[in-house]
């Protein structure tokens, strides 16, 4: 038998050529699991499995052979095995720290994930578009009331442009959400094929006044001598009887528009002889003409007022109406740069496990790993602004993210 220290180097040589092959198979399943998953296998069975691979590669099963328990090869197999174990625990971590941290540019739900087929798609500049179109006629949605021929024209007949680069899901969110937006839709359900034909389903907007209405507000008509220009949204003063009320412009019909024409009056009178039921159906009312600003002078407005000052206002007289500056927002210009660098803005939320929970900025290295800028940070209820490397984030936290939309979309998919 030879000496201690030549055994000791003997367990070495061979822990490092049967623990190779097993710590490799521990670095892949660790990392292979977080990196699609996000699930970490527990290191006990990795070790297991990695003992089991070393037996079949370097002999190291012979331990529980009692024969040979008590031979003078103990010693080496017995560091052998320990170096196995090191070397299949420490590969098993550091592949499940690589698949936390690497940014997830590929995951199981892509392969699943639908696509835009590739001949609808056009070229503008570097960039590749589609034209969504709505297939067929837009459907009424179960229990609103039926949408109007004009606005389901309107719809139909429309152009939509989106970025080719999206999947179908997020098309479609995108789709619904300015479909929902530009004509105020109460719902509406969108359904896209690979040749980006939309199905629509839509309902008619419910209310106009009171959508417009924030909450804790009244609205509260009042005439007055309203300066020209004044539309809706702008902020004014209503002094009358002495006190002063701010309020919010929810619209104005100037005085003119309320004056009824007196030959329209006698054309309303005359009939040709037939029932009440017939003049009404051949007479066309004329449509209310919009005034989308005042002309100045005496004016009908509504407005917006706290839900007390609503009761005072209406039994005053309205003395003067003063329109409030509401001055230049510079942080608009700083978007309208940022947008036109390709830059956008994102919310995000940091879910447990992630790349982010419990580290810092500064450890995570956001800016260098995925060319993103973290302009704040929301715990516990808090905003912090411009936060430093040292601050240091937890599963909830909120963030406001600035880059380019493709290393926007990667950060999101590690960190929310």
């Amino acid at each position: 038998m030879a000496s201690l220290p030549i055994e000791l180097l003997y367990g070495l040589y061979l822990g490092v050529l049967t623990g190779f092959v097993p710590a490799l198979i521990a670095w892949a399943l660790g990392f292979g699991f977080k990196y699609f998953t996000g699930i970490t296998i527990p290191g006990l069975a990795v070790v297991g499995l990695g003992v089991a691979i070393a037996g079949l590669n370097g002999g190291l099963l012979a331990l529980a052979d009692p024969s040979l328990t008590a031979s003078e090869n103990q010693v080496r197999l017995t560091v052998a095995l320990l170096v196995v174990l090191m070397a299949t625990l420490y590969a098993h971590a550091q592949g499940d720290k690589m698949g936390a941290n690497l940014p997830r540019r590929l995951s199981f739900g892509r392969f699943s994930a639908r696509t835009l087929s590739a001949d609808v798609v056009e070229l503008v500049g570097n960039h590749g578009q589609v034209r969504v179109t709505v297939a067929g006629d837009v459907s009424d949605v179960e229990g609103y009331p039926p949408l109007s021929p004009e606005l389901r024209e309107e719809i139909s007949t429309g152009e939509w442009t989106f970025p080719a680069d999206l999947p179908l899901d997020e098309l479609e969110t995108r789709f619904a959400d300015r479909l929902r937006t530009e004509f105020d839709l109460a719902d509406v359900s969108v359904a896209l094929d690979e040749r980006a034909r939309a199905t629509v389903a839509a309902a008619p907007p419910m209310s106009g006044l009171s959508k417009r209405l924030a909450t804790g507000k009244r609205a509260v008509s009042v005439t007055a001598l309203v300066p020209t220009g004044v539309g809706r949204g702008d902020e004014v003063t209503v002094v009358a009887d002495g006190d002063e009320f701010d309020a919010t412009v929810l619209g104005v019909v100037d005085g003119e528009a309320k004056k009824s024409d007196p030959k329209s009056s006698d054309d309303a009178a005359l009939t040709d002889g037939g029932s009440d039921g017939d003049s009404d159906a051949d007479a066309e009312a004329p449509a209310p003409e919009a005034v989308p600003t005042a002309a100045g002078g005496e004016c009908r407005a509504t407005l917006a007022v706290d839900r007390r000052a609503a009761t005072r206002l209406v039994s005053a007289d309205v003395d003067r109406f003063v329109v409030r500056s509401r001055g230049v927002r510079r942080e608009f210009e700083l978007v309208n740069l940022l947008r036109r660098a390709g830059k956008r803005f994102r919310r995000l939320t940091v879910r447990e496990g992630g790349a982010l929970d419990g580290s810092t900025l500064g450890e995570a290295t956001v800016r260098d790993q995925f060319s993103v800028a973290v302009l704040a940070v929301r715990s516990d209820g808090r905003w912090s602004l411009a936060p430093r490397g040292e601050h240091r984030i937890e599963a909830g936290d909120d963030l406001i993210a600035v880059g380019s939309a493709t290393d926007l979309d990667a950060f999101a998919e590690v960190v929310a």
